[in-house]
């Protein structure tokens, strides 16, 4: 992890030495190897030795294995006589070389990719925004290092009893500048770390919801970027790993669903790891209702913008979400309302058909340790 002792120096030096803001992301294949770097101002020294600006401790990488600096808005590399190489996009360097965006970069086989974000001006506004981002993703790299997030927990109830039937996993952290769950993914999106941010969060929200009293069903979320890529099916089957005898049900987003097709073979694939599926927020996007009939979910969470003052609702919205619940129910699908905050609004639900519900009314999201 790179040291950064005081973001405002970082951020006054950057905008004064140079225009561009450079960044390393390491390549890798889980969650423990993807690690981003800041570089910090210049020179920025990488090897195994104590006290370089990246201190990488594999056997292959030399004491003093390489060298950055900037020229202008000109990152370059230099290879410190390292034993095992530095390498960029496969070929090794023997004199400074220049560095572009999104250039492979190896400390042998050490690998990482490179970022940069230009700034355009030197305002005091601008200077206070990248002090304000420089923090932020200093933050999030201890945020990914150490795995510093609390899992929130929000109840999820059967409506008819008001027998909590599960919890919605939500991700909190302690750190400043990222404690919430916006906060952690508008930095993970400056460095394209959505999807692993988000297996993270996952995988620590089941991890802690082992020490639930009960054993409750689990909801877990998903970042829209996740369906886009490989690795959430193998994703899922970890954590059906970690949790064997605990139900879990996958969220996915509403935008996110784009291709029925896509949709019913993921359910196949999680309904063979006995782990449900739910279409979150449903009413708050596009999703059509073909849709919900070609690849109906488990769940249907009803967005907290049809819910919110149902109860004093004019009459055709009230008989709108009406007859939606009963085609989600006549589907075999288990209509769940999100955001429920009175005990007015919670009666109109139950009257219309929902199954399940969440929201204040019910429970605000807490840390495991206030469910015992």
């Amino acid at each position: 992890m790179v040291p950064v002792d005081n973001p405002m120096v970082y951020a006054d030096n950057l905008s004064h030495q140079a225009e561009s803001t450079w960044i390393l992301l390491r390549s890798g294949g889980g969650v423990d190897n993807q690690t981003t770097m800041l570089v910090p101002p210049f020179p920025f020294t990488v090897g195994r030795r104590p006290g370089c600006s990246l201190q990488l401790n594999y056997k292959t990488i030399s004491g003093n294995h390489a060298e950055l600096n900037v020229s202008g808005n000109q990152l370059w590399l230099t290879d410190l006589n390292s034993t095992n190489g530095t390498y960029v996009n496969g070929r090794r360097i023997s004199e400074p070389a220049p560095l572009r965006e999104e250039d492979l970069l190896q400390f042998a086989d050490i690998a990482f990719r490179v970022r940069c974000e230009t700034q355009h001006s030197v305002s005091n506004t601008m200077q206070e925004d990248v002090c304000e981002q420089a923090f932020a993703l200093v933050q999030f790299d201890r945020l990914m290092e150490k795995r510093l997030v609390t899992p929130f927990f929000q109840p999820i109830v059967e409506m008819k009893t008001g027998v909590f039937k599960g919890y919605e996993i939500l991700a909190r952290s302690r750190l400043f500048g990222v404690e919430s769950c916006q906060a952690m993914f508008n930095a993970a999106a400056r460095l394209n770390m959505e999807v692993e941010l988000s297996r993270m969060l996952r995988w620590e929200g089941i991890r802690e919801g082992l020490n639930l009293p009960e054993r409750k069903t689990l909801f877990v979320n998903t970042h829209p970027l996740e369906l886009r890529r490989e690795g959430l099916v193998n994703s899922m089957s970890s954590a059906r790993q970690l949790s064997r005898d605990i139900p879990i049900v996958l969220e996915v987003h509403e935008a996110a669903i784009t291709d029925p097709n896509e949709m019913k073979e993921l359910r196949a694939q999680l309904a063979d790891l006995q782990i449900g599926l739910a279409y979150d927020d449903f009413g708050a996007g596009q999703t059509r209702l073909s849709e919900l009939v070609e690849a109906p979910p488990d769940y249907l969470k009803f967005d907290i913008s049809l819910i919110r003052g149902i109860n004093s609702a004019t009459p055709e919205r009230q008989k709108m979400l009406a007859s939606l619940v009963k085609l989600v129910l006549d589907l075999g699908i288990n209509p769940l309302a999100e955001g429920v905050e009175t005990a007015e609004e919670a009666d109109v639900c139950l009257e219309m058909g929902f199954l399940s519900a969440q929201g204040y009314h019910f429970g605000r999201p807490a840390p495991v340790g206030q469910f015992k």
